[in-house]
């Protein structure tokens, strides 16, 4: 009888979730905090996703840097996707269906006649189970796990999916797994935070420093939707791959009103392990980001379609207040067999690994900003 239990109590806990030990009710929005020193994270459960992240500038003033909302509730009527994670399929689809293994998939067109980020009710519109919880000590972290079920947006086959935020020495891990159940099904998880380090009330990113570490784009038509051609980066205002300014070149984008725009990350297209894709500096707070991943793409967007937004504290947040560096597949690759393939198969899972490490060290490259 004690087996049967422990067992009993195993169950509980996972379809439950918990904090520092005791059982909560699944079905309310909450807000989860890690904490590691003067570096910490909040998150939700609603929609998976990072509310804050709070760190200190170079004068050890702390500071948070990712915009949002004040209450976690507010994420549920959010429309930019602020620091959700984005599924099953993040960025666009074009005609909002596919085909794999001879069957042809229709799916629910949110942006014109295309999919956006996995429909009108992706994996950011739908409340998370909590499945591990240490909120501080030597490795914080938190693990949300979401199981969509078969024909959920119009996608094939049941998934397993879980995100974990770990936080180390002034640096976080965000770690996206999905396992199909039953059937292949096209997989492509994002973070997709908002960043301005000089705080998320700071204004806008115009003199932040990039680099971005592509030297290709995707290159796409006037819906956004990848052609199938890659380009190369330079002489154009997509070069990245020496540090500049964001606002320098921005307004030669005049379609979409800034970036957005997916990166051919160098040595991307068929490697998985980890590299680097970017680095951001902000030389008045001094902070400095750097991402690492193991996706081939990187989604470098600089908030164009934000406006009058009121977030916490009662900021308004305005385009190009923030940028987003969404590490992930190349968009639209279930459409295009030249792409990376995102197919999930029961025997293939999934893996996306995000690592932020953050300073006030600045790089020599980005010294002369």
């Amino acid at each position: 009888m004690s087996k049967i239990f422990v067992v009993l109590c195993l169950v509980l806990a996972t379809t439950s979730g918990f904090v520092h030990g005791s059982f909560k009710k699944k079905d309310h929005i909450r807000l989860f905090e890690l904490k590691k020193g003067d570096f910490s994270i909040k998150v939700t459960n609603w929609g998976a996703t990072l509310v804050s992240l709070i760190l200190p500038d170079k004068n050890g003033e702390l500071g948070d840097i990712v915009l949002g909302y004040d209450s976690p509730k507010a994420y549920t009527n959010d429309s930019s996707y602020f620091g959700a994670t984005i599924g099953r399929v993040a960025n666009r689809i074009g005609g909002a269906q596919f085909t794999l293994n001879g069957v042809h998939y229709k799916l629910i067109a949110n942006e014109g006649n295309n999919t956006l980020h996995g429909g009108p009710k992706g994996f950011s519109d739908v409340l998370w189970k909590v499945v591990r919880y240490i909120k501080d000590g030597d490795k914080p972290r938190i693990t949300f796990s979401y199981h969509s079920f078969d024909g959920e947006g119009g996608f094939p086959g049941d998934l397993l999916v879980t995100v974990s935020y770990i936080l180390g020495k002034n640096s976080l891990s965000i770690i996206m797994k999905a396992k199909a159940l039953n059937k292949p099904t096209p997989v492509n998880l994002v973070n997709h935070a908002y960043w301005n380090l000089g705080n998320h009330n700071s204004g806008n990113i115009l003199d932040e420093v990039v680099q971005i570490f592509g030297s290709q784009v995707t290159l796409i038509d006037d819906h956004l939707i990848p052609t199938g051609q890659f380009a190369s980066v330079k002489g154009t205002p997509y070069d990245f791959l020496e540090p500049h300014i964001v606002g320098d070149r921005i307004n030669q984008l005049p379609k979409t009103n800034g970036y957005d725009i997916n990166y051919v990350l160098d040595g991307g297209k068929g490697n998985k392990e980890i590299k680097i894709a970017a680095i951001v500096v902000d030389k008045k707070s001094g902070r400095v980001m750097k991402l690492f991943t193991n996706a081939p793409g990187l989604q470098f967007y600089t908030a164009n379609f934000v406006k009058n937004e009121k977030g916490k504290g009662g900021f308004v947040y305005q385009p190009r207040s923030a940028l987003c560096l969404e590490s992930q597949a190349f968009p639209d690759s279930v459409n295009h067999p030249n792409f990376p393939s995102t197919i999930v198969t029961p025997e293939k899972p999934y893996k996306h690994v995000m690592l932020l490490k953050f300073s006030t060290k600045i790089p020599h490259a980005f010294s002369q900003y």
